[in-house]
């Protein structure tokens, strides 16, 4: 989320008309719901999550147990578990 001054992008008429509601105050602007993005994809934060994921189960599939994943990803153990089973869902 950016700040812009409204000065600088909104004609001075619909300023004023904003500043019957709210004067010098700060609002939030929404974005348009087709036009927000998925949390994760500017930063690749999803991508890394989905991609560790998939090693946990690997890890998993291999033998290693639910409570030495736990301690290795330093994840709760209901964490692991629950990452186990989303993986074998989708597989």
């Amino acid at each position: 989320m950016s700040e812009k001054n409204m000065r600088k992008c909104l004609p001075a008429s619909l300023i004023e008309e904003i500043q019957k509601y709210i004067d010098g105050e700060y609002i939030y602007n929404p974005k348009k719901a087709n036009e927000r993005k998925k949390w994760g994809s500017n930063t690749g934060s999803r991508a890394e999550l989905k991609k560790r994921n998939e090693q946990i189960y690997m890890d998993y599939l291999s033998g290693i147990t639910s409570k030495e994943l736990s301690e290795s990803y330093y994840l709760s153990l209901k964490s692991i578990q629950r990452i186990i089973l989303s993986e074998k869902r989708k597989n």
